[in-house]
């Protein structure tokens, strides 16, 4: 009766390299093996050339981002140039007025002599 029963327990008992243990026996375990392992490799390609594209993405953003900060910068320039220009203007027109008073002051001086003189 004991053999009987060993015999049975061994029949149930899982032999080694099989599908408990996420094998299949012989040929076609090792042909599956193989097909999931270059399909995980493969997906570890795509992943990684996914990153790379995400990389490159960033890096363009970058790019455009510091485009925009020149210009940025150029705009800047332009405005402070303008605002030298219109500055020099009303300097140069501050000058012109001043000219023109201090004329003003002669010709009223000369007037002056001229009406001491008669």
């Amino acid at each position: 009766a004991i053999l009987i029963i060993r015999a049975f327990n061994d029949q149930l008992r899982p032999t080694t390299n099989t599908c408990h243990t996420g094998k299949e026996k012989g040929e076609r375990g090792r042909e599956r093996e193989g097909r999931e392992r270059e399909g995980r490799e493969r997906e570890r390609e795509r992943e990684r050339e996914r990153e790379r594209e995400r990389e490159r993405e960033r890096e363009r953003e970058r790019e455009r981002e510091r485009e925009r900060e020149r210009e940025r910068e150029r705009e800047r320039g332009r405005e402070r140039g303008r605002e030298r220009e219109r500055g020099e203007r009303e300097r140069k027109g501050e000058r012109e007025r001043e000219g023109e008073r201090e004329r003003e002051r002669e010709r009223e001086r000369r007037k002056r002599k001229q009406d001491e003189k008669k």
